[in-house]
């Protein structure tokens, strides 16, 4: 009998806790970015009250070479400081964890926003997709969908 994943919802301190472990196991996130040194990293979403979200969230992760050192959920206000934030609709979050959404296509059709220096950020594309590809290894209960 195979034992069902639990699933986390996103966003909250499970889903970010069970990130940082995929994040910190990815050989790929590892070697794409030894040469990070560029600080952490905030993303973050508009309040959703629809889907059970009524505040604005953000979800930091502070990144040096090749390893997250910590990863948590904050209100939007306390993830400002970050030297990049990318901030997003709820629907975009989905999409980019789902793979349907490329970070960086995101940024050039406006749907996600970037505050911080664009060149580095693509500069580190190999680094942005591993990030994602470790989204993509935390088993997720997205807040929109039925439980």
């Amino acid at each position: 009998m195979t034992a069902v994943p639990v699933l986390h919802a996103f966003p909250s301190p499970e889903w970010v806790s069970a990130y940082e472990a995929a994040i910190n196991g990815s050989d790929e996130y590892r070697s794409a970015s030894t040469d990070w040194t560029h600080g952490a990293v905030a993303l973050v979403m508009p309040a959703a009250p629809a889907i059970g979200m009524p505040d604005d969230v953000a979800i930091w992760l502070d990144l040096e070479r090749g390893v997250c050192r910590g990863a948590r959920l904050l209100p939007r206000q306390d993830a400002q400081q970050a030297p990049f934030i990318l901030t997003a609709e709820y629907r975009y979050w989905k999409q980019i964890i789902k793979k349907e959404l490329g970070p960086i296509a995101g940024i050039m059709q406006r749907k996600v926003a970037l505050q911080g220096s664009l060149p580095i950020v693509v500069r580190f594309i190999k680094s942005a997709e591993a990030l994602v590809d470790a989204a993509t290894r935390v088993p997720t209960r997205f807040l929109d969908e039925p439980k």
